[in-house]
């Protein structure tokens, strides 16, 4: 039922559909103060949630950047969240923009920060196809020389909170302890460090992905930006996410 919820709060929270039905309103409307008022409404929405200075902003605030892995330690896994492939529509996937998921956790094990990978993710979409991350991903790690033994996957769970309750399965169930690497992009980590903790795994943030690691300001980021207005269904999903979990989870 959460899962459901989370899906369809999603769709709702698109901030351009609000902006299309200010539009909209203020098209049809007969009234014309009302007509003024929401025309108005949408242009100061769309000038808004479309400027990248905003959007970096938010960024800088929410995303953990840093990286406290103390050099030369080893650890016995690093989890690595789904969410950096997708469904190619023909029984495969392909990676998507959030493949440095993937590539730093295969660097961890190749440079012996850690022993194993665990990678958590199943397919997420409400309708469902075959396609599941966990086991494409395990045959794109065998490819790239990792060893199986090395190599831990599930390939059930559908959102973060499911990742970390199957992960904590496979975990136990393989004997290996913690602190565990927990590796998924920054914008991503504030969230998954506290479901990952709520569900008692012992887990040390590996953030990646960086939209940027550092904040700065120039002329263009007061100029609309098309990219700056997809960046804030991200936010506003982990947001929501964020408190739906900590206080009625």
């Amino acid at each position: 039922m959460f899962f459901i919820f989370s899906k369809v709060l999603s769709f709702i929270m698109n901030l351009l559909l609000w902006v299309f039905a200010f539009l909209l309103i203020a098209l049809f409307s007969k009234n014309v103060k009302r007509k003024r008022k929401f025309l108005l409404i949408g242009i100061i929405a769309l000038y808004i949630f479309s400027n990248p200075l905003v959007i970096n902003f938010v960024s800088w605030c929410w995303d953990i950047r840093e990286i406290n892995v103390p050099a030369g330690k080893k650890y016995t896994c690093a989890i690595v969240l789904g969410g950096f492939s997708s469904d190619d529509g023909n029984g495969g996937g392909f990676f998507n923009a959030a493949a440095d998921r993937f590539i730093q956790g295969v660097r961890l094990q190749k440079t012996g920060q850690v022993s194993h990978l665990l990678v958590t993710g199943g397919n997420g979409l409400l309708m469902p196809s075959a396609f599941r991350e966990g086991d494409w991903t395990r045959e794109q790690l065998r490819e790239m020389q990792v060893p199986d033994s090395c190599i831990l996957s599930e390939s059930k769970s559908r959102n973060t909170i499911e990742n970390a309750a199957f992960s904590k399965v496979v975990l136990q169930q393989h004997k290996l302890k913690g602190p565990y690497l927990l590796v998924t992009s920054a914008f991503h980590m504030r969230r998954s460090l506290m479901i990952f903790k709520k569900q008692g795994v012992d887990v040390i943030a590996y953030p990646c992905n960086f939209s940027s690691r550092r904040f700065a300001v120039s002329f263009d980021d007061f100029l609309p930006n098309a990219g700056a207005l997809a960046g804030w269904g991200t936010y506003i999903k982990e947001a929501i996410g964020y408190v739906v979990t900590r206080y009625f989870k």
